[in-house]
């Protein structure tokens, strides 16, 4: 019986993941396919930038809450943590692969926080106080909401005294990670420098 809701837990998380929120909210409202238009992301910064600000606040709320949800639902099943923290996990890849869309999906970084706060939530406002410093500083989201990300380890272990928090914030956080690297390598060589990858004139300055 707890084999069965372990996987459980873990398939609901990814089919949790892999509805693909940008991708529904940019059909219904612009009727393209946000995955060809701007950084060809399937996520909340790609809508806020080509579809709306409203839009992308609610594919954002939408990503973050598959993440949290993913998690509680294997919590509510009575599951061990370690089945809790893959259920995240698979809640990410779920994103970046959804079985939806032939798995080609986004990098998972909201759906991150969603299972983040949810397992930390007194990381809340350290994480909103550290973007939103960085974000005055560089006026580029995707990496101030990066960079506010390294909080979580700090939290896990200082504030709820577990290595295992720490230690799979670090490990979550590979995956968007890794997805995003591509992206990185493209706006090092649109912008001509790091200085502009990295520091941005506007909000609306995108590469």
């Amino acid at each position: 019986m707890e084999i069965l809701l372990a996987v459980g837990a873990i398939i609901a998380a990814y089919l949790l993941g892999s509805f693909p929120t940008a991708y529904v909210i940019a059909r219904l409202r612009k009727g393209f396919d946000i995955r060809q238009v701007g950084s060809r992301n399937l996520g909340a910064m790609n809508v806020f930038y080509k579809v709306g600000f409203a839009e992308g606040l609610l594919v954002l709320a939408g990503d973050i809450g598959k993440g949290a949800a993913g998690v509680a639902f294997a919590r509510f099943l009575g599951t061990p943590e370690l089945v809790q923290f893959l259920s995240g996990i698979f809640v990410v890849i779920g994103h970046n692969f959804p079985v939806f869309l032939k798995f080609h999906g986004g990098r998972g970084g909201a759906s991150c926080i969603g299972i983040l706060i949810y397992l930390m939530p007194w990381g809340i406002p350290i994480y909103a106080s550290l973007f939103g410093l960085s974000l005055l500083i560089t006026r580029f989201p995707t990496l101030s909401y990066s960079l506010a990300f390294l909080c979580f380890p700090f939290v896990g272990w200082l504030v709820y005294d577990s290595w295992a928090l720490a230690v799979y914030s670090l490990a979550l956080l590979l995956l968007p990670l890794l997805k995003y690297t591509p992206r990185i390598i493209e706006m090092r060589r649109t912008g001509g420098s790091w200085k502009h990858v990295l520091y941005r004139r506007s909000l609306k300055d995108r590469l």
